[in-house]
């Protein structure tokens, strides 16, 4: 149990900044998800837009290291690759 004034504001401060990423986290994955029903609808439009939607909140997310940006990077190049093999 924390007993220092410092020990309790680190706790405070750890218990919110978990909850924003955990919010955000959520975003993140709610619009990768959007990509990929997209992509499974067979519509190259509708998933051409979310990916749109889904890039900066993916870069976002990535550097304020709520995911590393290495998966974040991967992530947003297989769903592209997803997409443009769908148009051709």
């Amino acid at each position: 149990m924390a007993n220092s004034a410092s020990a309790k504001k680190r706790i405070r401060q750890t218990a919110r900044r978990t909850q924003v990423n955990r919010s955000r986290l959520s975003a993140l994955r709610s619009v990768v998800r959007k990509v990929e029903e997209a992509i499974q609808s067979g519509d190259v439009a509708a998933a051409k837009a979310a990916l749109q939607v889904a890039q900066p909140l993916m870069a976002r997310g990535a550097q304020m290291k709520v995911i590393p940006s290495n998966a974040a990077s991967r992530k947003l190049s297989r769903l592209s690759h997803r997409i443009k093999a769908m148009a051709a």
